[in-house]
């Protein structure tokens, strides 16, 4: 094994819940309100139901193979080759993730806070944060998520208290307004961002020390996100309403920016960003060490320290090359994003664990 140290369960919880929220907070409201106008809310818990289904699946095959990697089990179910190049290409998909959150980031960051700041240095001194946290390994960046998720809960809690002044509730009426369709159709793509990358955590997995609790951990972790997911997109609508979340980019930032207490609190928009900057940095912190330590496990390597920098130039460099504009983004995690990150987080885990359950049930047989 190339990483040496171990977490507990709850933190690992907490990792699933920082990755749940993630990039999706700032971004999800948006499509979800596009399709399903007023019912975005509804689409957000159809989308959290799926995930929950996928959570089940991945810790079925993950629990399988206890302190056994993604990488390793694709190597026993499918042969050293043909596992090998499995592995290779997880490596290749939690890369391009690592990618694209860096990117969503970056943009933030150069069209809502620091506007003439060039793309490449928000990358660049971001990630340098994620290397320096990765660098001791991840029993160490994961007890600081503990530090921080207090932080989270309490951004969440101080918005879901300062906003219902502001409170519309006609903009979710009539409720199931446009029928089921639109709601299925909004929902596709929040399952594919955060639910189907969640076979992300198949790498990190074999590191707890309990696996007793480990489903019900999994499962709460990623409970608890979604139905802050659910929350923000609920507070968008009725604040916002569909049209104007529809047409935002980031419209949980705008919705932060109408608090408005009496004269003396006002726009914070910065609980927002606090609730962002934190999310973002732990999701691309695991989607980085979990390519990295993919790419080590692949190859066989006894240290991945070394793979930071190169690795992370890189990524820098395909951030930037990964999509030319907003809209080009838009169109790809609606129409593209789905069916790549389904072929990872989905069918090639139900066709190792139904491999493993066959393989199972003909050794039973012969003995």
């Amino acid at each position: 094994m190339i990483e040496k140290g171990k977490i507990g369960v709850h933190q690992f919880t907490i990792l699933t819940i920082l990755f749940t929220i993630g990039s999706s907070i700032l971004i999800a409201p948006s499509g979800l309100a596009y399709d399903a106008k007023q019912d975005a809310w509804i689409a957000a818990l159809l989308g959290l139901l799926v995930g929950l289904i996928l959570v089940v699946l991945l810790y079925s095959l993950g629990g399988r193979f206890p302190g056994k990697t993604l990488v390793t089990y694709c190597e026993e179910l499918m042969g050293t080759w043909i596992g090998k190049g499995v592995g290779f290409l997880y490596f290749c998909f939690f890369f391009i993730l690592a990618a694209l959150v860096l990117r969503n980031l970056g943009d933030f960051i150069t069209t809502q806070v620091l506007v003439d700041t060039p793309l490449q240095f928000t990358h660049i001194f971001f990630l340098s944060i994620v290397i320096l946290g990765i660098r001791n390994g991840l029993e160490t960046f994961t007890r600081t998520s503990e530090i921080f998720l207090p932080w989270v809960l309490l951004f969440f809690f101080l918005m879901f208290i300062f906003l219902p002044t502001q409170v519309d509730i006609k903009f979710m009426l009539p409720i199931l307004g446009y029928g089921l369709k639109p709601i299925v159709r909004a929902s596709i793509p929040l399952i594919g961002t955060p639910y189907l990358e969640l076979v992300v955590f198949l790498m990190i997995i074999p590191f707890i020390n309990s696996t007793k609790k480990l489903g019900k951990s999994f499962l709460v972790g990623v409970s608890i996100g979604g139905v802050l997911l659910i929350l923000i997109s609920l507070f968008s609508i009725l604040v916002l309403g569909d049209q104007l979340t529809a047409v935002q980019m980031y419209p949980s930032y705008s919705l932060a920016k109408k608090i408005s207490i009496g004269s003396f609190l006002e726009r914070l928009e910065v609980i927002m960003a606090g609730i962002w900057f934190i999310t973002i940095y732990f999701k691309l912190t695991i989607c980085f060490y979990a390519a990295t330590l993919t790419f080590g496990e692949v190859f066989r390597m006894k240290e991945i320290r070394q793979l930071y920098l190169p690795l992370g130039m890189i990524l820098i460099v395909l951030s930037i090359v990964a999509y030319p504009d907003v809209a080009y983004f838009m169109k790809f995690a609606t129409k593209i994003w789905l069916f790549y990150s389904a072929t990872f987080g989905f069918v090639i885990p139900l066709i190792l664990l139904v491999i493993a359950m066959l393989r199972k049930r003909k050794n039973k047989l012969s003995k």
